[in-house]
């Protein structure tokens, strides 16, 4: 089921990739497309599996995908661009300008916290406590969930995680709080101001929020394996009771590759944002993991690996769900943008490494 009609090359480190993608496309592993260009220009792109198991229908590079969490980063661009307007700035109380009080989350919470994942309040699904998103809605029909308030009674009177400002903890909900400040400073909704002010003006021509019951075209339908004991697939599992049926300020856009990678070259070259924000969106905030020879941080969206000189090898954002999974990854030194989207919810953590070592040895330069 894979695409061949991408008008680039398949010589060296493509036919590598292509290679080693349809390795897992052969045994249900990856499910989605893969884009890589440098300066502009695509050097690779190709789409695998099916976008719907159910009819073998394949995706293609013009196939629109979930993006899960990819979607702060569009979050984070019309927050930031609320601060070029003078509606709030970095420094706000969330809870003041909301007029929250009463709920377990700080007055203290500020703009900065809560887009660079500092903030420490509850979220409705601790990613990294080990809970699953998809449980919350085990007692509460996720189709009851369609406006950006709606995720309050979720979150707001969970315990906070540590004072704000003293950790750094991903959460979801943070971003829900932002999309809030955004929708009472507008007087318009999330979406509406998303698509106006980040999809129109970076050219992301296929790039929407769809709603999971209605019949949207060219989307990937999302679905996990099931396997029995012995790890023989048996079945596939559908997401469509595992999270809202449309998308949010912390996720669920629907784009292509190409959108993606249009959105990174319009945000990174200041095409969204004053040029105070634009350095602010693509500049580390605060040091989150040290990893060996390099220090994770996060960002107002991105998070980014620095390296021992302090000098940023990539920023990026991924996200997963279930039946969704997806990456894009922006090298500014090679002005190189990776995206990888998948309708499976694991299928990119297996190929992601060996296309890092593909780009770090310079192949694709």
């Amino acid at each position: 089921m894979t695409d061949v009609s991408a008008p680039n090359r398949l010589d060296g480190p493509a036919r590598t990739l292509d290679t080693a993608l349809r390795e897992l496309e052969g045994r249900d592993a990856f499910s989605g497309v893969v884009r890589v260009t440098v300066g502009g220009e695509e050097h690779f792109g190709r789409a695998y599996g099916p976008a719907s198991r159910a009819w073998h229908i394949p995706n293609t590079l013009e196939t629109r995908f979930d993006t899960a969490s990819i979607t702060k980063l569009f979050t984070a661009v019309v927050t930031l661009q609320q601060i070029d307007a003078g509606s709030f700035d970095l420094e706000t109380s969330a809870i003041d300008y909301l007029g929250l009080q009463g709920t377990a989350i700080s007055p203290a919470v500020t703009v900065r916290q809560l887009l660079s994942h500092s903030s420490g309040i509850g979220d409705d699904a601790d990613e990294e406590a080990g809970e699953r998103y998809e449980d919350v809605f085990v007692a509460r029909p996720n189709y009851s969930v369609t406006e950006t308030a709606d995720f309050l009674p979720q979150f707001v009177h969970r315990a906070p995680n540590f004072a704000p400002g003293t950790g750094v903890r991903y959460n979801n909900c943070a971003y829900v709080l932002l999309g809030l400040m955004v929708e009472q400073a507008t007087g318009r909704t999330y979406r509406e101001i998303v698509r106006e002010r980040v999809f129109e003006p970076a050219g992301m021509r296929d790039a929407d929020f769809l709603r999971m019951d209605r019949v949207n075209e060219r989307l990937a339908e999302g679905a996990d394996p099931i396997r029995d004991d012995a790890g023989t697939l048996v079945g596939w599992k559908r997401n469509i009771y595992s999270y809202p049926p449309i998308g949010s300020p912390d996720g669920g856009a629907h784009v292509t590759a190409a959108d993606l990678d249009a959105f990174v070259r319009a945000v990174t070259a200041g095409g969204l944002l004053s040029e105070t924000m634009t350095a602010a969106f693509v500049t580390p905030q605060v040091p989150y993991r040290v990893h060996g020879g390099w220090t994770e941080h996060w960002g107002f969206g991105p998070s980014f690996r620095v390296d021992d000189s302090d000098t940023v090898v990539y920023l990026q954002k991924g996200g997963s769900n279930a039946g969704v999974g997806g990456i894009v990854r922006h090298y500014p030194a090679r002005d190189l943008t990776l995206v990888m989207l998948s309708n499976i919810e694991d299928a990119v953590d297996e190929p992601i490494d060996d296309i890092e070592t593909l780009i770090a040895s310079g192949a694709f330069d």
